[in-house]
């Protein structure tokens, strides 16, 4: 390729949406680990509540997104039971991440949310019919590789704390699960529905489901927590940072999918290292690093070659002859009209 074709690339229209995407992708990482860092905070205060915890974000949710979607005055798009099982998939899958920070540390908390990208790419195969090229596999597998350094770079500077880090990564690793269930069903309905009616209904069925729950498993645990002013800070700086991860999480999933998105919040574990750094003034080993340049490799290799989907039939609305092309396979001035709005 010679520099003329080299510059004309650069300058395409499809080049600036693989920037802006990966670009958007790291806000939400940085966000994400802001809420990990959070809710570590607030386990290290002595705050048992990982329930409570989600309340105040997916009220905010509900109300603000729902006054949009009120005044739009359209009926929904979706069935209100499957917003309901999408906001329990959702609220089980914080829940138990956010009960591991009681017994384990963040770096092992955050790590091991590497294993929602298997599911997702398990889930979107079986029920999206989503194909993936080699290279796209190939870009994957580099992100989980560059983690897999992390571990080792833990594994050396005793980063495994907790009182029973064991339970604390059975409990992530469970979590995932749910987490893989949530994106894959967050990416169906933001590319074939709307997104303000989707993070609306998933604030307003997850706080009802949240509601249920804390009054049956958190109850006696909030009448026991001593109120303070560190106590309080860390519950809205969770709340913030969440809300903004659940506003902008379904642009990503728009424009690419929610395997795209799952590989870019792995950073979220270099974010969670510069955290680190400046709150705690931990020295972090060069193998951070090394894990960091790997995953940013992995995502733009996963990022270039995502345009080679093919179509698939997908069944809606007990319509079994409606075509559902996956991610970047959809029609491409609809793409355009995303990426611009």
């Amino acid at each position: 390729m010679n520099w003329c074709n080299l510059k004309s690339c650069w300058r395409s229209h499809e080049t600036w949406q693989t920037v802006y995407l990966l670009f958007l992708g790291q806000v939400v990482s940085f966000v994400l680990a802001l809420s990990s860092f959070t809710s570590s905070l607030i386990a290290t205060l002595g705050v048992d509540a990982p329930l409570t915890q989600t309340l105040f974000p997916y009220f905010f949710l509900g109300f603000v997104y729902g006054i949009v979607l009120l005044y739009r005055r359209k009926r929904l798009l979706v069935s209100w039971y499957w917003y309901l099982l999408l906001g329990f998939v959702d609220v089980q899958g914080n829940y138990l991440v956010n009960k591991a920070f009681q017994f384990s540390s963040i770096t092992s908390v955050t790590l091991l949310d590497c294993w929602t990208i298997p599911w997702v790419i398990i889930l979107t195969w079986i029920f999206l019919a989503t194909r993936y090229s080699l290279w796209q596999l190939f870009g994957a597998a580099l992100c989980i590789v560059g983690l897999g350094l992390v571990f080792l770079s833990d594994a050396g500077v005793g980063g495994g704390d907790g009182s029973k880090p064991l339970l604390g990564d059975v409990l992530v690793v469970a979590g995932t699960v749910f987490y893989a269930m949530s994106n894959v069903g967050e990416e169906f309905c933001v590319k074939k529905k709307d997104r303000i009616e989707v993070v609306s209904m998933i604030g307003v069925y997850g706080f009802l489901v949240s509601v249920v729950e804390v009054s049956i498993v958190e109850r006696k645990t909030l009448e026991s927590v001593e109120w303070s002013t560190d106590i309080i800070l860390a519950f809205v700086g969770y709340g913030l940072s969440t809300f903004m991860l659940y506003s902008l999480a379904p642009f990503v999933l728009k424009l690419s999918g929610a395997t795209m998105f799952n590989l870019s919040i792995l950073t979220s574990d270099m974010w969670a290292v510069v955290i680190r750094i400046f709150f705690y003034h931990q020295q972090v080993d060069w193998l951070y690093y090394l894990s960091f340049a790997i995953v940013c490799i992995g995502l733009v290799i996963y990022s270039i070659t995502e345009k080679n989907h093919v179509p698939v039939s997908a069944v809606e609305d007990g319509n079994s002859n409606a075509q559902y092309q996956v991610l970047t396979g959809e029609n491409e001035a609809s793409r355009n009209e995303s990426f611009v709005s």
